[in-house]
């Protein structure tokens, strides 16, 4: 079984980002993946001061901590990010940044919003630079949802018939990578 953590980018109080990333939480429980929503305004994390690792062993803020054991056990990080300004929110740069070595070998995919038509592309192409260079491989389908206030009802089911479709083709894309990722992982790494 994957364990897939979903990984929320905004702490904004009128945040429309939480719709999809309840409905990819969704999917990917009907998948039969382990998965947890990682929402920062739940974790409520420090600004970055000190990376988890730079903390002695076990003294890290418990926030932390809690967000160190979902993020070592995830097989794969599904990142669902707005788009400011052309590029990704500060709170998902903070709450990824926390972490480095626990996010080797591992695969990522970006499921991005905006309010305009682009669906958050261009934070997309920003993330894809960050979560490569962490070491997390991310694959190479992103799941846009354009203006997003509208993509999904009250009750946080999409307003269109593709969001299934190519939420789907999406999610397999990410469980291959995953899965081959894997096993992989299981025979060593690199270092």
């Amino acid at each position: 079984m994957l364990d897939v953590a979903i990984l929320l980018g905004s702490v904004r109080s009128d945040r429309i980002g939480i719709k999809p990333a309840r409905y990819l939480l969704d999917k990917c429980r009907e998948r039969g993946f382990e998965t947890t929503l990682v929402d920062p305004v739940e974790f409520d994390l420090p600004l970055l001061d000190r990376m988890y690792k730079e903390h002695p062993q076990g003294q890290a803020p418990e926030p932390l901590e809690r967000l160190a054991d979902i993020i070592r056990r995830a097989d794969a990080y599904l990142v669902v990010s707005a788009e400011y300004n052309h590029s990704i929110p500060p709170a998902l740069s903070n709450l990824i940044d926390h972490f480095l070595e626990e996010y080797f070998f591992k695969v990522s995919a970006i499921a991005c919003y905006s309010a305009g038509a682009f669906g958050g592309v261009r934070a997309a192409m920003q993330l894809r630079a960050m979560l490569g260079e962490i070491g997390t491989v991310t694959i190479p389908s992103i799941l846009p949802f354009p203006k997003a206030g509208q993509a999904f009802d009250d009750s946080g089911q999409p307003t269109e018939a593709r969001t299934e479709k190519s939420t789907a083709k999406f999610l397999d894309e990410l469980a291959w990578y995953a899965e081959a990722l894997q096993a992989k992982r299981a025979t060593g790494t690199p270092y």
